[in-house]
């Protein structure tokens, strides 16, 4: 048998990569998308965890957004991987190179996955804050980044020279305000960094208006993908977008692995991230005679790499196109419905929302309760109803604060339901139910 043929127990080797960087890779598209397909199983789906009052209960997990459960898929191609795993490049064993061969499958599989072309770079980092301050690190002298203040930190903290816009009052305002912000920037590399959805609100972006806005005047945009791309399908080649990045354990896939994806250029030009090996190709005795591999992925891989996380995240990959985007995209959008529409029909609850109703929404949903803390409030949801929910501002402070302010409650957190593949409707219904006596019991206690 071959490294070839046994990199196969991986299970990440990607449809055949065009050629030509004429064009850009495309995922694969199940032939019937309409064909009812049973949703890909997570681990932990029937774990139970224990009530303050005794007992146990089947958990609800409404914490995706922040880490999302393992897919079963995801753990078996890491198991299957595990009898030949080895370091990658460079060794002959045949450990080694079944390993180098299905590493970069992987790197090919999520290529696919975001429809990225063949010329563009696909570097392995840690998760998406490890990807954008690769891409800070990266980024010309001089860069302006625009950026808006509703940004997780991931993407807000990084630049050296970054103009900060305000939250914008709708998906208009904010291709109006990007173009603006680039228009006017100093002479110079100009990159725009967006969220493809809020981690916070759940609400999805006008990537592609904001894209075109920044090609028009010759800037180029990054995507902090993390929270969309478990939810919907994303083409970089069709959308224009010159780079992405997103965490393999937001995306069913928790061994450390992250993604960069984008054009080569800036990455090739800057010094390597970390410097060890695989990233230089050539080291003498007098360090300033250092050359650096000239390809943008290993100049940016420094060291050994997370073969295993990699390999996960190509995994999960192959897993959410295989099952079909249509059915996970119904399913998430009935659960959601389902939420929303209970939440607004309980009083002393809201939904934090940046644009209102109309605006497409992945899966993640923030509210506060009067008469509750929100760190109060999670505690209850998960000490008496077995709920994992999330509080706090979510990295995201300004965003929050902006959000929370129009309440008075500038100096306050809130609570935010996530939720995916393993969801079912019991869930949702628990944590409604649950709301309702939240808030029953602080206007109880307000009525005393």
């Amino acid at each position: 048998m071959s490294p070839a043929g046994t990199a196969t127990l991986t299970t990440t080797r990607p449809a055949p990569v065009a050629a030509s960087a004429a064009a850009p890779v495309r995922p694969r598209r199940n032939a019937d998308a309409t064909a009812p397909r049973d949703l890909p199983r997570v681990i932990g789906a029937d774990a139970s965890v224990p009530l303050d009052g005794g007992g146990s209960v089947a958990y609800a997990n409404f914490d995706y957004a922040a880490s999302a459960p393992c897919l079963e898929s995801v753990q078996e191609a890491v198991t299957r991987a595990l009898p030949y795993y080895s370091s990658v490049h460079r060794g002959a064993g045949y450990a080694s190179q079944v390993t180098t061969e299905a590493y970069e499958n992987a790197r090919e599989t999520v290529r696919g996955f975001l429809g990225a072309w063949k010329r563009d770079a696909v570097v392995f980092t840690r998760n998406t804050t490890d990807a954008m301050n690769l891409l800070a690190h990266a980024a010309p002298p001089g860069t302006t980044v625009v950026v808006f203040e509703t940004e997780h930190h991931a993407s807000l903290l990084p630049w050296k020279r970054a103009v900060r816009l305000p939250a914008p009052a709708s998906p208009l305002e904010a291709v109006a305000a990007a173009d603006r912000a680039i228009r006017e920037a100093p002479a110079g590399p100009r990159l725009l960094v967006v969220t493809a959805a809020s981690n916070v609100t759940g609400e999805i972006w006008p990537i592609a208006e904001l894209a075109a806005t920044a090609r028009a005047h010759g800037a180029r945009i990054a995507v902090d993908a993390a929270q969309l791309v478990p939810h919907r399908p994303l083409d970089m080649g069709a959308l224009g977008l010159d780079y992405v990045a997103f965490s393999g354990h937001k995306l069913y896939a928790p061994f450390g692995a992250g993604v960069l994806a984008g054009r080569s250029d800036w990455l090739r030009a800057a010094d390597p991230y970390l410097k060890g090996g695989g990233a230089s190709a050539s080291v003498t005795g007098r360090g300033d005679a250092t050359r650096w591999s000239a390809d943008a992925q290993q100049r940016h891989e420094a060291g050994t790499p997370n073969v295993l996380g990699a390999l996960a995240v190509a995994a999960a990959c192959e897993t959410l196109a295989g099952t079909g985007w249509d059915a996970l995209v119904r399913h998430e959008e009935r659960l959601l419905a389902r939420l929303r529409e209970g939440v607004a029909g309980i009083p002393g609850v809201r939904e934090l929302t940046l644009w209102g109703e109309g605006v497409p929404r992945v899966g993640i949903l923030s509210f506060v309760v009067d008469g509750w803390n929100a760190r109060d409030a999670a505690l209850t949801l998960s000490g008496t109803y077995g709920i994992g929910v999330r509080d706090g501002k979510f990295c995201a402070h300004p965003f929050v604060r902006h959000l929370l302010g129009g309440a008075g409650r500038a100096a306050e957190s809130a609570v935010r339901a996530s939720f995916g593949v393993g969801t079912e409707d019991e869930h949702v219904d628990r944590l409604l139910d649950a709301l309702r006596r939240l808030a029953a019991t602080a206007g109880e206690r307000r009525a005393g």
